[in-house]
């Protein structure tokens, strides 16, 4: 009996695995491809991993500022495992299989690392709302205390969120002849896609999800900058504002690296259906690989300490 046919009698199937791919109608040029890949993991965690051992040994780093972006470190170190091991199998050796339950562990981290980085940069926001607000109680308020347990909060919300959602996808019928991705990694839009059965519940989970985390953010964000944008130009010195705006330009630019992209994944998989999977792909990539190559560059070229520490760190490495 063909495998169809078999398949057909089963009132419930998930599949053993699904076919990834890398970049849609580019498989004879992966080899070059994974260069540059290779390249932006590379930059990804060594500057990730500079930022974090630098704020670590240097005491003066000690500040809630500094934390904050430790924490951001972190969650860009765990947004680039999330999608090395299976698109570097790719590329590298045209390892396409991944198993059901990988996928849905895979697709999990992904997401969480995803709301942990809006979240962390919520409360980045917050740090420097603080600072310019209320300068004299700005250690007073933001404790180590309190910065553990905004840490804990972060992890907590993101974990509680996304745990449904392995959940949701294994509960669905899927089809013999749907396993492949469009990606080189599971992607929860796009694993839900594959399923022969009402997807409606994990569409209405998914946006809420999204809404609810990514949303919230972004806006609390642009009102937090909104109220330290009047704070600051109510300051009589020009030279004051100038220096309380430079110390916000990382985070902004932080902001606008991650969120951009986001906004992009969104409104293709919304509204973008007819567009070539080439451009599914690419825009995939750019929101999960680029943010956590470009916050450490950010960060060590717009702070001056932190590139100092960095720096530090590399001569110390050199010298042992």
């Amino acid at each position: 009996m063909p495998p169809a046919q078999a398949y057909a009698n089963i009132s419930f199937f998930q599949p053993p695995a699904f076919l990834m791919i890398g970049i849609p109608g580019m498989e004879a040029l992966h080899g070059w491809i994974s260069i540059p890949f290779s390249s932006m993991y590379t930059v990804a965690l060594t500057g990730n991993c500079l930022i974090l051992l630098a704020v670590r040994r240097m005491p003066s780093l000690h500040q809630p500022m500094y934390y904050f972006l430790s924490m951001l470190a972190l969650t860009d170190v765990g947004l680039t495992l999330s999608t090395l091991p299976t698109t570097l199998a790719v590329l590298w050796f045209d390892r396409r299989l991944i198993g059901f339950n990988a996928c849905l562990v895979q697709m999990f981290f992904l997401h969480s690392c995803s709301v942990v980085e809006s979240s962390v940069l919520l409360a980045m926001s917050f740090d420097r709302f603080v600072a310019i607000s209320n300068p004299l109680r700005y250690a007073a308020v933001l404790t180590n205390n309190v910065i553990i347990r905004i840490g804990l909060a972060v992890v907590a919300r993101a974990a509680l969120s996304l745990f449904p959602v392995p959940f949701l996808l294994k509960r669905l019928n899927f089809c013999p002849d749907k396993i492949l991705l469009s990606h080189s990694f599971c992607f929860h839009a796009d694993v839900m896609k594959q399923a022969c059965a009402d997807i409606t519940v994990n569409i209405l989970y998914g946006l809420y999800v999204v809404l609810s985390t990514v949303g919230v953010d972004s806006l609390l964000i642009v009102l937090s900058y909104t109220v330290i944008l009047h704070m600051v130009m109510g300051l009589a010195s020009p030279r004051e504002r100038l220096r309380a705006l430079n110390t916000c330009v990382s985070h902004i630019l932080a902001v606008l690296v991650f969120y951009i992209p986001v906004i992009g994944v969104s409104m293709i998989h919304r509204f973008g259906r007819h567009l070539p999977h080439i451009v599914h792909a690419l825009v995939a990539y750019v929101y999960l690989v680029v943010p956590p190559v470009l916050n450490p560059v950010i960060y060590s070229v717009k702070s001056k300490p932190i590139r100092e520490a960095m720096l530090r760190v590399l001569k110390r490495r050199g010298h042992g």
